[in-house]
């Protein structure tokens, strides 16, 4: 079995390779941080063996039949660059506090997994719908080849993109009743057809 590719009109979804690593470690600390370790030498050190591990992620996992944790790379069709990443991943936290994923009942305060999908876009190159195309083919690959039964996004209350991401995916939003994890405010849950 090898690493998934897709192609969607206007973007190629695929693994990481050692030459993205300049541009995702900027786009991730622009997106994920201040933008203040863009030339920290040991901020990209570090980058570099996330970016190997998510490499080295998406070959062996589909060999031991494993689903295909992991970001890939958001790569622009007509130019070759890359944008952002998106990915599956393995979310472990306290999701039965949130009303549309509880089994009724209090909450039990226990960790439960779900299946989440992330994605990070270049800011130069966000509010052209590239969020949205990107997990859309990975929403659609997760249903139809994986076979999975529900997939989840996290977020902040003042991320209002992702919020509007979620929304154009077809999510059903759901609100955190406490105040933490602060990361677990909004939830954007989606069930397979």
């Amino acid at each position: 079995m090898t690493p998934f590719v897709l192609e969607t009109p206007r973007l190629i979804i695929r693994p990481f390779a050692p030459d993205d690593l300049p541009a995702i470690h900027r786009i991730l600390d622009l997106t994920l941080g201040d933008g203040s370790k863009i030339t920290n030498e040991a901020a990209l050190n570090e980058r570099r063996s996330w970016l190997e591990w998510s490499r080295l992620s998406a070959e062996w996992l589909p060999k031991m039949f494993q689903p295909p944790y992991g970001d890939r790379a958001v790569v622009l069709k007509h130019t070759s660059q890359v944008i952002g990443a998106v990915g599956l991943v393995p979310c472990f936290d306290v999701f039965e506090q949130i009303p549309g994923l509880s089994r009724g009942g209090s909450p039990s305060g226990y960790r439960v997994a779900e299946l989440g999908l992330f994605w990070a876009i270049d800011p130069e190159q966000q509010r052209q719908g590239y969020a949205t195309e990107a997990a859309q083919a990975l929403i659609d690959f997760a249903f139809q080849h994986l076979r999975v039964k529900r997939l989840i996004a996290t977020t902040e209350y003042d991320n209002l993109a992702s919020i509007g991401v979620m929304r154009k995916l077809g999510m059903r939003l759901e609100q955190n009743p406490f105040s933490e994890p602060s990361w677990l405010q909004v939830v954007g849950i989606l069930e397979h057809p």
